[in-house]
C-alpha cells in the first residue's frame, strides 16, 4: 500500500466551485430586472469562468 500522494484534486474541486458560480452569474443575467443587475451578473459569469480556468491550470 503506498503511503505518499501523487497528485491532488484541487483544481478539480475549484474548477467545479468557480463553474457553479459561472451559471448562477449566468443566471443573475438572465433573471434579473435591470440593466445593472444584468451586467453584474454577466461580469460574476466571466470572471468565474476565468477562475474555473486558471484554477485546473494551475493545479494541474
Amino acid at each position: 500500500m503506498a503511503l505518499d500522494a501523487v497528485g491532488t484534486d484541487k483544481g478539480v474541486g475549484f474548477g467545479v466551485l468557480f463553474g457553479i458560480l459561472a451559471v448562477v452569474g449566468a443566471m443573475v443575467m438572465l433573471a434579473a430586472p435591470g440593466q445593472l443587475a444584468k451586467a453584474a451578473g454577466f461580469a460574476l459569469a466571466m470572471v468565474a469562468a476565468l477562475g474555473s480556468v486558471v484554477a485546473v491550470q494551475a493545479y494541474a
